[in-house]
C-alpha cells in the first residue's frame, strides 16, 4: 500500500514539474525537495509535530506555510498542503524518493554505488566513472564510493538493480561452488 501511495503522489508531483512551462522546473523542484528533506532531517521536533495525530491538519498546514513560504515554490508548497490534507505525511520520504528517481531517469543521471577492497585514488575513481558513462545510457553519473575489505580485491558496482561483481571474494566463492560440484569417483 505504501509503495502505491508513494508512486501515486510521486507521479502527481512529477506531472506538476513537467506541466510548468518555466524551463527546468523538474530540476528546481528536485533541488527544493532535497532542501526540504534536509530541513526535516535536521529538525526532528518539526517532523514529530507534523506526524502528531493530535494536531489538527489546518494547524500543520499553517506551520508548513510559515516555515517554507519564502523558501520553496508555490507548486511544492501546494503539494505539501495536499499531502497534509490527505494525511499522507508519513509517506513523504518515499514520495520524495520516487520523484527524485523519476527526475534522474528523465535527465539521464545514473547513480552508482562502488564498493572496493581498498580506497580508490581520484584517478581510479575517474576511470570507473568514465567507463560507466561509456557502457550505460546515462549522460552523468552520481558516484558513491565505499570500502569493503572483505572483498579481498576487485570491486562491486551497483546501478539500480544491476550488479557487476569483479571481487576476489566472489570469484573464490564461485570456485568453491564449482569444486564442490565435482564428483570424485
Amino acid at each position: 500500500m505504501a509503495k502505491l501511495v508513494s508512486k501515486t503522489y510521486g507521479e502527481a508531483l512529477f506531472e506538476i514539474a513537467m506541466d510548468v512551462k518555466e524551463g527546468d522546473k523538474a530540476g528546481e523542484l528536485m533541488d527544493e525537495i532535497i532542501q526540504v528533506k534536509e530541513i526535516i532531517r535536521q529538525n526532528p521536533e518539526f517532523d514529530k509535530l507534523l506526524k502528531h495525530p493530535g494536531i489538527p491538519k489546518q494547524e500543520k498546514i499553517q506551520v508548513v506555510k510559515n516555515v517554507f513560504k519564502e523558501h520553496i515554490s508555490e507548486e511544492l508548497l501546494g503539494f505539501l498542503e495536499v499531502v497534509l490534507q490527505k494525511e499522507r505525511y508519513n509517506e513523504l520520504p518515499a514520495i520524495f524518493e520516487y520523484f527524485i528517481e523519476k527526475v534522474k531517469e528523465v535527465k539521464k543521471i545514473g547513480v552508482a554505488y562502488v564498493n572496493s577492497a581498498v580506497e580508490l585514488t581520484e584517478a581510479q575513481k575517474e576511470q570507473v566513472k568514465a567507463k560507466l558513462l561509456q557502457t550505460t545510457p546515462y549522460e552523468t553519473m552520481e558516484m558513491h564510493y565505499s570500502v569493503d575489505e572483505s572483498l579481498i580485491g576487485g570491486m562491486v558496482i551497483r546501478i539500480n538493480d544491476r550488479v557487476v561483481d569483479s571481487s576476489i571474494k566472489s570469484k573464490l566463492n564461485d570456485l568453491t561452488r564449482q569444486l564442490l560440484q565435482i564428483q570424485l569417483g
